[in-house]
């Protein structure tokens, strides 16, 4: 099996480390056209980039230049209109040709596109999760590549040069050790034989050549050690320096791994009062947290849960589109929430998320009784819990339910009100700048 990992810092674009430092500098003029266009924009659009403009002044650099002071002599070529002398008044705006002064800029503002990544990474930008433990164990496991030694076969980039050489060596020193050692006995006792024949043996005897029967001078025969020591020396040379069964390649091998995950909890209240204002109000407040959710853990579940006088869990389409009717009865739904913690997801594996949308209509008493079971029983377990109370008008009244909450004083729980889309946002960063505040302090 062929893997292939990448291991590039940056991709094959050549500028991609000048774009980043581009974005590191202007960071502070791209977040307010980020800021801009999530405005103007959809949920369904939210992760996908966009086009973003920097005037052409914020992007400008100081440098030197000649005052409009002082006394220069210049010459101009050409010059038929003007003498030696002549005074020429002032600009009535003090603005120079480039249109620096106090005019109108005479170039465009600075467009480019920024890709998914750098999107999502500015959208974010200065939010933190409040109380971000991970959980380092988990029922949830990935299937990630691990280091399982090494193999004969495999593919050519994995072959591993360091480590078949090695193989190498060892087989020429296995095959061939007894040759060597043979060889080099073989050497030492010619050494001494030639030592031998040269403290034996006067100069004059030395020098002298044997003859053959015609009288002329013949070549010694090679003796027995040379013979074996020249078999000796093709032997080892007949060992190759590396062969197939010496290469060895890197292996890797899937293996399962736990993953930091956490499960998001959705609670909304489905009565005649939430209108589809309401909802969509409420679905938008949810993306972004999800959105923001899944940049920060590996694994994110969600789990829908709506109420009417009482509470189910349900599927996506169901959560945002099927209609209901019946009072409005909150209990329910927080203590299905702890049901299906104490079912599905124990806190010791799961970092839990609880985010409540509802009108803050409630009777009874079923908003101090949902407040109890909110503060005992669901806030020791969960990360951070948010209530958005979604309307059409703003009002300066409280609602039943939103005035029970604020006595919850957990630093993990968060509540605000929302009538407008263009709301969503700014009170989704209110939501965790002020986690993250408080957590510093």
């Amino acid at each position: 099996m062929s893997l292939i990992i990448d291991r590039r810092l940056n991709d094959r674009n050549k500028s991609e480390a000048n774009r980043q430092r581009f974005l590191r500098r202007y960071r502070r003029h791209i977040r307010k056209s980020v800021d801009k266009l999530v405005r103007d924009r959809s949920i369904k659009d939210m992760e996908s980039g966009g086009q973003v403009s920097i005037r052409r002044r914020d992007m400008s650099e100081p440098g030197w230049r000649h005052g409009s002071g002082g006394q220069r002599d210049i010459v101009l070529p050409g010059n038929r209109e003007f003498n030696q002398g002549d005074k020429l008044d002032r600009p009535p705006s003090g603005a120079e040709a480039d249109g620096d002064g106090l005019g109108e800029d005479s170039e465009d503002d600075f467009t480019f596109a920024l890709s998914r990544d750098e999107f999502m990474s500015i959208f974010f930008d200065d939010l933190e999760l409040p109380n971000l433990l991970r959980t380092e164990t988990g029922s949830i496991h990935e299937l990630k590549p691990q280091r399982a030694g090494f193999v004969t076969e495999g593919n050519q980039a994995n072959l591993d040069v360091v480590r078949s050489m090695k193989q190498a060596m060892a087989r020429r020193i296995a095959l061939s050790g007894s040759a060597r050692r043979r060889l080099k006995e073989l050497e030492q006792q010619t050494d001494e034989n030639l030592t031998k024949k040269s403290y034996q043996q006067p100069e004059s005897d030395i020098s002298t050549q044997p003859v053959d029967e015609n009288g002329q001078q013949s070549e010694d025969k090679p003796s027995n050690l040379e013979l074996e020591r020249e078999e000796l020396r093709q032997r080892i040379a007949r060992v190759p320096f590396i062969d197939t069964i010496d290469l060895r390649y890197r292996h890797r091998v899937f293996v399962p791994k736990p993953m930091s995950q956490a499960v998001m909890f959705c609670l909304m209240d489905v009565s005649a009062s939430m209108d589809e204002h309401c909802k969509d109000l409420a679905k938008r407040f949810f993306t972004l947290l999800y959105m923001f959710l899944a940049r920060k853990y590996e694994h994110v579940e969600v789990v829908f849960i709506r109420h009417t006088s009482e509470a189910e869990e349900v599927d996506e389409n169901r959560f945002f589109n099927d209609r209901a009717t019946g009072g409005t009865i909150v209990l329910p739904a927080l203590q299905l929430l702890s049901e299906i913690i104490a079912e599905r997801f124990p806190p010791h594996a799961w970092n839990l998320y609880g985010a409540q949308a509802s009108d803050g209509d409630a009777f009874g008493a079923d908003p101090e009784k949902s407040r109890n079971w909110l503060e005992t029983q669901i806030m020791p377990l969960v990360r951070f819990y948010a209530y958005l109370e979604v309307g059409n008008t703003e009002s300066s009244q409280v609602s039943t339910l939103a005035g029970v909450y604020q006595r919850i004083e957990q630093d993990n729980f968060a509540m605000n009100r929302a009538v407008r889309r263009s709301e969503i946002y700014p009170v989704f960063r209110e939501f965790f700048q002020q986690r993250t505040e408080a957590a510093n302090r």
